[in-house]
């Protein structure tokens, strides 16, 4: 009845977010990477990567959007639970899309839908202050959540286009207490994503649940990157803080490895790598 706990004491036990506070702790660091289907999350399970993000980064990578906006609830489901089939260690995470957390309640019946019928074992939205309701009242419910702040892409279109955040004194101030004030509203991860690194440090040094980061710089407690982009199969401009770590691989399971690798010894993200 009880998968997770029986396979407590094999080689690989299941990532949890216990398993991601004991890493925090001993300062080691969590590979984290996107996946869309079953047979790429099985590949990144074998690789030894700790979360998988089921993301609505497939409506630009999977359905050829130019965001993440038009991405819908019924589909989230559909691909978290199909990479739910082919995970047994690492830990599940996925997006709740645009607008399907305009209130406590609604949140609360997409966040069921996704762990229920999708296979999720923490949601993430995208945060701010006016999101700790959102946040305490799932936390209130037992749902494990990951706050995302930063670049948050599905308000491109309010904040002007996907550009790095924080670097005005008054939003880092403002992104520090909304990551405090998250973290006491119940959340249980943290993720930023497109700011200076000395953002990022502060804030990690600021809470005390894991904090994980996409071009937040190495002092985050991980890393997060879009499968497709560290395979290079993502076409035109990529982002600063990607790395190609097909480069030199023989296929794509080796490249992964190499992430994971270069997660866990800071050889990735790299001074080239970061915003200032």
């Amino acid at each position: 009845m009880y998968t997770q706990l029986q396979n407590r004491d094999v080689d690989r036990p299941p990532v949890t977010l216990a398993t991601l506070a004991r890493m925090r702790a001993e300062q080691q660091k969590i590979a984290c990477l996107t996946a869309y289907d079953a047979s790429f999350g099985r590949l990144l399970d074998e690789a030894g990567v700790d979360v998988v993000l089921a993301g609505d980064s497939l409506g630009m990578v999977i359905q050829g959007h130019d965001t993440t906006v038009p991405v819908t609830m019924d589909q989230m489901v559909y691909h978290s639970a199909a990479v739910a089939r082919g995970l047994r260690r690492a830990l599940l995470m996925t997006d709740l899309p645009f607008m399907s957390y305009t209130s406590p309640q609604q949140a609360l019946t997409n966040a069921t839908r996704l762990m229920q019928d999708g296979g999720a074992r923490i949601v993430k939205l995208e945060s701010g202050a006016s999101q700790l309701q959102i946040v305490e009242f799932l936390a209130g419910h037992d749902i494990p959540v990951c706050a995302h702040l930063g670049l948050r892409p599905q308000s491109v279109h309010k904040t002007g286009g996907f550009r790095v955040q924080g670097r005005e004194q008054q939003a880092a101030e403002r992104m520090l207490a909304d990551a405090r004030a998250l973290e006491a509203a119940g959340a249980d991860l943290l993720l930023l994503e497109c700011i200076p690194s000395a953002l990022g440090k502060t804030i990690t040094e600021a809470v005390h649940v894991p904090v994980i980061g996409i071009g937040a710089g190495p002092s985050t407690d991980g890393q997060i990157l879009v499968l497709y982009d560290i395979l290079d199969i993502t076409g035109g401009r990529k982002p600063r803080f990607v790395r190609n770590f097909m480069a030199g691989a023989g296929d794509c399971a080796q490249a992964v490895q190499a992430y994971v690798e270069a997660v866990r010894t800071g050889s990735y993200p790299a001074a080239e790598h970061e915003f200032a």
